[in-house]
């Protein structure tokens, strides 16, 4: 897909992770290193290019529904590394590698470095949470609207899963806002929770400003992840 063959590199990658392994001192460091050594969607993502195994979620979601088309303005909000923004620029055709297609944009959000991307602007160590923020948004998109925003964002883990699920819903909760001052009439978002008792409330308030509400599972989300996603579409801004 990216042109180049990446077998060499995700050979060293994988004995490094042995090396680590053998020097785990937790049995839980040991365990999330070999499930990394196992795990199919990481040793794609190698081979890819890909900055990490989120990127497929994004590749199986989009091959299905379309959302990431030629010319497209996207935000991605919790964008570190930069998987999803490496899937959305190539899908916007945001570096213009495609002379025959119209290009996009790509914004990419977080409070961690984000290295830098071909095709994609970066506001690195921001809250997309915030007013100053969105004025960057506002700066950075052509005529201030996205077509679509992503979101991947997930709280630091506290090791309470219920504590975790109100952190990252309440960040969804944070999206209406943006989506209300950025997302094009018609436009779309996607954006990871977590099972829990606010769920039901993201989804009805998402489902009064967008037409269409679904709930997915992408397959490469490992089958003991609480993670899901909610595709909403068909963007309806809400009356003053």
């Amino acid at each position: 897909m990216w042109g180049f063959s990446f077998q060499r590199r995700f050979l060293h990658s994988s004995l490094c992770l042995m090396k680590k392994l053998n020097k785990s001192k937790t049995p839980a460091e040991q365990r999330w290193l070999q499930r990394q050594l196992k795990d199919p969607y990481v040793k794609a993502s190698h081979k890819q290019n890909f900055r990490c195994r989120s990127a497929f979620k994004l590749l199986e979601i989009d091959d299905k529904f379309r959302l990431l088309q030629p010319g497209c303005s996207v935000v991605d909000c919790g964008a570190a590394p930069g998987a999803w923004s490496q899937v959305a620029v190539h899908r916007v055709n945001s570096a213009g590698t495609d002379p025959a297609a119209p290009p996009g944009t790509v914004v990419g959000i977080d409070l961690l470095h984000i290295p830098p991307l071909d095709g994609a602007y970066f506001l690195s160590c921001h809250d997309v949470t915030i007013p100053p923020t969105h004025a960057k948004l506002l700066e950075l998109l052509p005529g201030g609207q996205a077509h679509v925003i992503l979101s991947d964002m997930a709280p630091n883990a506290s090791g309470f899963r219920e504590m975790d699920h109100v952190k990252l819903v309440t960040m969804c909760f944070s999206l209406l806002d943006l989506a209300e001052k950025i997302l094009l009439p018609g436009g779309s978002l996607l954006c990871k929770y977590s099972d829990g008792i606010l769920a039901h409330e993201l989804q009805e308030k998402l489902s009064r400003v967008f037409n269409s509400v679904q709930t997915l599972k992408p397959k490469a989300s490992r089958k003991d992840s609480a993670e899901r996603y909610f595709l909403a579409r068909i963007y309806k801004k809400p009356e003053k």
